[in-house]
């Protein structure tokens, strides 16, 4: 008998049934062979420090630092009945051999292998290693299990990334806990990341508008606007001489054609972008739908950086595209460009997000709302990338009069290419093709694309025209925006990159499966809010989680840092550094920062004396768990 373990109990099902393990028992399935059982999440987690010593009971700066050796780990509280389950069926004598089914990923690995050793199991394992939920994905997985020996290194990497975050978690959040008298939560990539959302606050609250003025004046019935002048009284002098002239002389009539490349497929951090921008969603919530859709075979694993499909996928994608395109009503002509999406050389562990097959017989009124939106821009995505590069037309006129220049812009698109399919699925309206300075605002003025539209000689260079009302207008420099989590999963991802090597292959703050519950654990923690309209929220820092960064020092909240740490857990994975090289250097920055760190003059204005007391009097429940 093999015994199959996989994440959770809903994957567990769908490959009991692919494999003919019908027989429902308490905690797992059986039949054909088989035993299917699952994990719930992390059955196994590193044991407190007071596991350790006793000692650590109590938070004291002078037990500082907390290095275990060896590292211990428990059995989860709330999941000991599943646990048991398993090691008693790891130990069942007709079960010969395993086969890892847990997500094909760094966590997925540590999940499978941390319960294998903590039941001391020593029978043979092989590793199911699948990017889709889908039957024949299932069956051609099981067809060619991978020895488990194949994935040690990606064991060896998570195992790295769980104890750096544990390491950085324990020990940051009791020492800067103790020193400021109140529970301060420190995270080797929640820190970095709310700093990112301290400076912007920052940056918004110190920067001082400053007023501008501009001249605007029809031509020809186009609204031309001139330079930004500092002061009201420049514009108006510059309203006086062209009142005087009345006469404008077109210097610049230009045409130029550019191209737009359909986009890449997506990836989880990308789809999380989109998803955000377009529907509100949270990092969070976009993860868990598309999670819920792969379970449900609609689309495939979820927790990649690809945004490529791998050179075999030639045929199969085409057929996919012409599905989905039946699937969504879309009867046009449109050429499918499969070679646009396939380079094996940058897939990782999983190729890019797509639709399954499934999806062209799925009863979308049994999907939910905001999967059903997912699924759609994981569809368009899908349908845009394989189409026709777009073409756009831009138009500038420059008009000269009372010795200034003023600018007009247009564009339009003369061949909508892959945009076509994708306004098709997502219905959602496009911007206007006119600039701000071309909107009408002016007393009825048009674009200049609608009056070479009606007659291009209007605006031929040379041609001399009247310059009609013009008016001074006012306006206001604007500070950078608040981070949206598409904004801020961009910055997360490019964090470090100015300072990283070309060739590395990741960068920025955590990974495309952490990055939402990084998010999230920042917003429940009361580090930041979520402000704003229903659609559009802003990630807002708290006082606690500005007065936080404010005595953070440097190498807690250095974003490059922890992205150049993010990078060695990938180079653990290949075998390029040792873990053991990885762990020191996670262990010798923390003695630093104990040894060295200065208390923040003026502290106690941020963190008021009566807290200290309570604090000292008894921890808060719960503030010694490690925080990632």
């Amino acid at each position: 008998m093999k015994l199959v373990i996989a994440e959770k109990p809903s994957v567990a099902q769908s490959l009991a049934r692919v494999i003919g393990a019908n027989q429902k028992k308490d905690g797992y399935l059986e039949g054909n062979g088989y035993i299917v059982s699952w994990c719930v999440g992390h059955l196994i987690e590193l044991a407190n420090p007071e596991h350790y010593d006793e000692k650590y009971k109590k938070w004291r700066k002078e037990d500082l630092p907390i290095f275990p050796a060896p590292f211990s780990y428990q059995v989860t509280a709330s999941t000991k009945k599943q646990y048991q389950v398993l090691k008693d069926l790891m130990k069942r004598s007709d079960v010969d051999s395993l086969v890892e089914a847990t997500d094909a990923g760094r966590e997925g690995e540590l999940i499978f292998r941390l319960v294998y050793k903590q039941a001391g199991c020593k029978k043979p394992f092989e590793r199911l290693w699948i990017s889709s939920m889908e039957d024949k994905a299932i069956k051609n997985g099981f067809a060619n299990l991978k020895p488990g020996a194949n994935y040690d290194d990606l064991y060896e990497a998570a195992l790295c990334r769980e104890r750096a975050d544990w390491l950085v978690g324990i020990n940051a959040t009791r020492f800067f806990s103790t020193v400021y008298g109140q529970t301060l939560n420190v995270g080797r990539v929640m820190t970095p990341t709310l700093a990112m959302i301290v400076e912007r606050e920052a940056e918004i609250k110190g920067f001082k508008p400053e007023n501008f003025y501009t001249v605007q004046m029809l031509v020809s019935g186009v609204a031309v606007t001139s330079k930004r002048f500092k002061t009201k009284q420049e514009a108006e002098e510059l309203v006086e001489k062209i009142n005087a002239t009345d006469n404008a002389k077109i210097s610049k009539m230009e045409t130029t054609t550019k191209t737009e490349k359909p986009p890449l497929l997506y990836d989880l951090t990308s789809l999380q972008r989109d998803a955000n921008k377009y529907y509100g969603f949270t990092a969070q919530q976009t993860l868990d739908y598309t999670q819920s859709l792969y379970e449900k075979k609609l689309v495939t694993y979820p927790r990649t950086d690809s945004r490529y499909l791998t050179d075999d996928m030639d045929d199969s994608t085409a057929r996919l595209c012409c599905l989905m395109k039946e699937k969504y009503g879309y009867t046009k002509m449109a050429p499918v460009h499969t070679k646009q999406v396939l380079n094996s050389s940058k897939v990782s562990d999983h190729h890019a997000i797509i639709p399954t097959e499934n999806v062209s017989e799925a009863d979308y009124s049994e999907i939910p709302s905001g999967e059903q939106k997912i699924l759609g821009l994981v569809t368009a995505r899908l349908l845009s990338s394989v189409g026709d590069t777009a073409e756009i037309t831009e138009y500038a006129l420059e008009v000269e009069c009372a010795g200034e220049v003023f600018k007009a812009k247009s564009k339009c698109f003369t061949k909508p290419g892959w945009h076509l399919l994708e306004d098709w699925i997502l219905g959602k309206q496009k911007e206007e093709d006119e600039d701000s300075s071309d909107k009408k605002d002016a007393g009825g003025s048009h674009s200049v694309l609608e009056i070479l539209e009606t007659d291009a000689s209007l605006l031929s260079e040379g041609r001399e025209l009247p310059a009609r009302d013009p008016m001074v207008k006012e306006g206001k420099t604007t500070p950078k925006k608040r981070f949206t989590e598409d904004s801020l999963l961009s910055a997360m991802e490019s964090a470090g990159a100015k300072e990283t090597p070309d060739e590395v292959e990741r960068k920025g703050l955590g990974t495309p499966a952490t990055r939402a519950g990084v998010i999230e654990k920042l917003v429940r923690i009361g580090f930041v809010e979520r402000q704003g309209s229903k659609k559009t929220k802003y990630l807002v820092p708290t006082d606690k989680g500005t007065s936080l960064i404010t005595v953070m020092p440097e190498q807690i909240q250095s974003a490059s840092m922890t992205a150049e740490w993010e990078q060695k857990l990938l180079e653990v994975e290949k075998q390029d550094i040792a873990s053991e090289d990885f762990m020191a250097e996670i262990k010798d920055m923390i003695v630093d920062l104990i040894e060295t760190y200065e208390p923040v003059k003026g502290a106690d204005k941020l963190f008021p004396p009566r807290q200290y007391k309570q604090y000292k009097k008894y921890p808060k429940k719960g503030a010694s768990r490690w925080q990632r």
